[in-house]
């Protein structure tokens, strides 16, 4: 059965992926889009003393939200399409965990767009904490705006690319996000606009270490290998065939043990009776 439903859930981020591909092109000229795209920088240390502004106005640093992993995306507040299914994507799948943000992880969505204000940023995140019902959620969903040298830091150091299109006054750019160690490397990139609960979950984990979690997403990490060509985590057989040999040789010589026992009571009764 869980075979079954990882094979299903890969299918559904591929499709996402597919879907969310076209997005990209609706406002942006092709030869924009030329520029586009995302270089996997796979263990790269982003800087963490970037200043950035809250949602509240206060200056912040990337530092302070770095003690747990940290979903990242970089979107634009005012974007008319594609960066609202990136963070509603982020929304779906953190409400199908059963961890929390702000407990076991951050999330951190950060405006490359220099014009964009803290209110701009405060009234983004009252929409999505309207959404995801957690209590205590306000210090784990983070928004920030800042300096175009700042985002543009960010950006290169997880080689996120995207441009500004002054035809149209808005930015071309791709649909992702990224999953960021506690000490600030980047671990997983995840396309599209929608990023399966599983997929997210076994991110995260892999992410703290593994110190965050449960022993099903240890076996799940057995089983399931991050490709970083497509993004997603695949089904690894031959650690499924492994791990079934191993469970069926656990249930095997359980069924002996029992057997075993039960005979050695019986012939210990039987001379008892004689």
């Amino acid at each position: 059965m869980k075979i079954a439903c990882a094979l299903l859930w890969c299918a559904e981020v591929a499709f996402a992926q597919i879907y969310a591909a076209p997005q990209t092109h609706v406002y942006a000229p092709s030869r924009l889009l030329q520029t586009v795209g995302i270089n996997q920088k796979m263990g790269a240390q982003i800087p963490l003393d970037l200043p950035f502004a809250d949602e509240s106005g206060r200056d912040v640093t990337l530092r302070q939200y770095f003690d747990k992993p940290v979903i990242l995306a970089l979107v634009y507040y005012q974007c008319p399409s594609l960066c609202n299914m990136v963070l509603n994507g982020v929304l779906s799948s953190v409400k199908g965990l059963d961890l929390t943000a702000g407990k076991q992880y951050q999330v951190i969505a950060v405006s490359f767009d220099p014009r964009e204000t803290s209110q701009m940023a405060a009234a983004k995140k009252q929409s999505y904490l309207k959404d995801y019902k957690h209590p205590g959620v306000e210090a784990g969903w983070h928004f920030l705006t800042g300096p175009e040298t700042s985002s543009k830091a960010l950006a290169a150091a997880v080689g996120f690319r995207y441009v500004y299109d002054s035809m149209t006054n808005q930015y071309a750019h791709s649909s992702a996000i990224m999953i960021l160690t506690p000490a600030g490397r980047v671990a997983r990139y995840f396309y599209g606009i929608q990023y399966p609960p599983r997929d997210l979950r076994l991110g995260l984990v892999e992410a703290s270490s593994e110190k965050i979690g449960t022993p099903t997403d240890q076996v799940l990490l057995y089983c399931f290998h991050y490709d970083p060509t497509t993004g997603k985590y695949a089904l690894v057989i031959m650690n499924v065939l492994r791990l079934a040999a191993l469970i069926t040789l656990g249930a095997l010589l359980t069924f002996m043990f029992v057997m075993f026992r039960r005979d050695f009571r019986a012939a210990h009764l039987q001379r008892g009776n004689t």
